[in-house]
């Protein structure tokens, strides 16, 4: 009985594996996307240490979060696997916004309200350009089962 507990715990645990992918510190790259204290991170600086005779090199890791713009710090030796984030970018119609929220369609027509209007210079930007009746494409970056509004541009209509 003991052992089918474990194997739903464990199931549990590792539902977040198909969001992330390992990789080995060595060969993330600066401008790449890694996780960091459980975040999603673009690495914005990589340097790599040599250590003593019988030590591995470590790879020190900085990355800004791709949500919140929080900085994480991370150290690991060269040979190790980091999980790295599955980031995805959709452009999206913007048909409306209402209450803080965007209406934004997909190229299959379906419609979604779930995301709010950012507090950026881009939500203002969408702001403006929907009120000036623009069409407009907003980018949507997901990782990690979050998801932002990251960029408009003119649709090609």
């Amino acid at each position: 009985m003991a052992d089918i507990d474990h194997e739903e715990t464990f199931e549990g645990a590792d539902s977040g594996a198909s969001q992330t992918y390992p990789q080995q510190c060595s060969a993330l790259r600066k401008n790449g996307y890694v996780v960091l204290k459980n975040r999603p991170c673009k690495i914005v600086e990589m340097s790599t240490s040599k250590t003593g005779k019988h030590g591995h090199a470590k790879v020190h890791l900085v990355g800004i979060d791709l949500f919140n713009n929080k900085k994480y710090e991370d150290i690991c030796p060269s040979t190790h696997n980091m999980n790295v984030p599955n980031v995805k970018r959709t452009d999206y119609q913007l048909v409306n916004i209402s209450e803080g929220y965007l209406s934004l369609m997909d190229d299959s027509g379906d419609v979604r309200d779930d995301l709010k209007l950012p507090d950026t210079d881009i939500g203002k930007e969408m702001q403006e350009r929907f009120e000036n009746d623009e069409q407009i494409l907003v980018t949507v970056m997901k990782a990690m089962d979050e998801e932002m509004p990251i960029g408009v541009k003119n649709s090609k209509e």
